[in-house]
């Protein structure tokens, strides 16, 4: 009880002397040193959790509809005729797959109704895919007809193709070039389909690189090598590893693919550039961790008679070191939160920034341009790359926020720590002398 005691009393003494010292540096030449370096951490904080949550947006919204239309959480072949109804049962009772669907694809060179050509991935899907697949369900927007696929011909397409080949719904495309086995001939005429819906994603790729038939038109026109694909989704894909082992274990002669081979080169990338995205904005914690340091060790010195007469009144070499690292904690926290609550603001309200910063760059350019070319001045406009930039929703990951906090305060500790290996250099003999 007695040391419980004690220690409580040392660390009330150590957080006195800290925050004495804080007040007096403040109107010293020290001062300037600790704003900046608190003000370092706060900037560094609030850019670096804005621009990974942009980040997280960007990847959302290009990262999801692929995986939830193109390449499903993983994509299975070659499960052999005598194997396929255990294969079915195995994926209705793991509860870690939410649904299994069967689907072909080719690929097809569409011509419409006046003569416009658009290349496409022609998916034959089930005809009842909208609802039992939610995730397809959620990706896929239909903006123009409905995404039906009951009759034969019918045929849904990406936005971007039906504008190519200038088709709207009701109107009928022909699948000019498709590819296929032996039996299948590589152009004909006779590939018509109704436009039955037209669809959206928020991924381009996508909208222009996709159509959807039913699987009984599939299996009829891609011919008898068409190979049977098995999409699985996942109620978490980042179960790809494990149920890809099930599978395996049960089932050795099937082939599996997961998202992360199928799409290695796309998310490899997204991850390089957020990598380095963070290696840049951290290198101003280590510039700030310099400064810290630097200005801590001269605090040592200019302190180095204050802190004898405390080692003479009975502070342990402990005790006076922690003094200093109070300062390193107090200007990381401060700057850490400061950073952080600003930088949640931005991200929350990232569409609104980026719409002023439009509006500002409009009007100083009208400005300017009235002032010197007025004739110019009407042909001005907003730049529309902030409108794509507004669209893109930020997505905050607590678990990256408080990394990047935690982060924002261990690099002054750290500064604050090796900077106080001088505490006590002179003795308190020679400072007494001194004086």
């Amino acid at each position: 009880m007695q040391n419980k005691k004690n220690m409580l009393s040392a660390i009330k003494w150590i957080i006195e002397v800290s925050n004495r010292f804080a007040h007096i540096d403040r109107a010293g030449r020290s001062a300037i040193t600790t704003i900046l370096a608190t003000l370092g951490i706060s900037f560094g904080v609030m850019t670096l959790i804005t621009v990974l949550s942009v980040m997280n947006g960007f990847q959302q919204t290009s990262v999801k509809p692929i995986m939830e239309i193109s390449s499903y959480h993983l994509r299975v072949t070659d499960v052999p005729d005598e194997l396929f109804i255990d294969f079915l049962e195995f994926c209705d009772e793991n509860k870690k797959i939410a649904s299994a669907l069967p689907f072909y694809e080719s690929q097809s060179l569409m011509v419409g109704k006046k003569g416009n050509q658009a290349s496409s991935i022609i998916r034959g899907v089930s005809k009842d895919i909208m609802a039992r697949d939610n995730g397809f369900k959620q990706e896929v927007s239909v903006v123009h007809g409905k995404f039906d696929l009951n009759e034969d011909d019918s045929i849904v397409l990406g936005s971007t193709i039906a504008k190519a080949l200038s088709v709207h719904v009701g109107d009928y495309v022909n699948l000019l070039a498709l590819s296929g086995g032996k039996d299948v001939a590589l152009i004909s005429q006779n590939r018509k389909f109704k436009v039955t819906g037209i669809f959206s994603s928020t991924f381009y790729d996508i909208n222009a690189g996709y159509a959807f038939i039913n699987i009984e038109a599939a299996e009829k026109n891609f011919g008898s090598d068409a190979v049977k694909i098995y999409g699985i989704k996942l109620t978490d894909y980042d179960d790809d590893i494990i149920v890809m082992g099930q599978m395996k274990n049960l089932f050795p002669e099937i082939n599996v693919l997961s998202w992360r081979e199928y799409n290695r080169s796309f998310f490899g990338t997204l991850r390089v550039e957020k990598n380095i995205l963070m290696l840049l904005v951290c290198i101003i914690f280590v510039v700030v961790g310099i400064n810290i340091y630097n200005g801590m060790r001269r605090l040592v010195f200019e302190r180095s008679q204050d802190i004898s007469i405390l080692s003479a009144l009975g502070g342990t070499r402990s005790e006076i070191r922690l003094i200093f690292i109070m300062r390193g904690f107090t200007s990381g926290f401060a700057g850490a939160f400061s950073g952080a609550l600003a930088g949640i603001l931005i991200s929350v309200n990232i569409k609104s920034i980026f719409i002023f910063f439009a509006d500002l760059m409009f009007y100083v350019q009208y400005f300017f341009l009235m002032l010197f070319v007025p004739y110019k001045a009407n042909y001005i406009s907003q730049n529309m790359i902030y409108e794509l930039y507004a669209e893109i929703p930020a997505q905050i990951v607590l678990k990256e926020v408080l990394m990047i906090v935690l982060f924002g305060i261990i690099a002054p500790l750290v500064a604050s720590w090796r900077a106080s290996d001088n505490v006590l250099k002179m003795s308190v003999a020679e400072v007494l002398h001194d004086e």
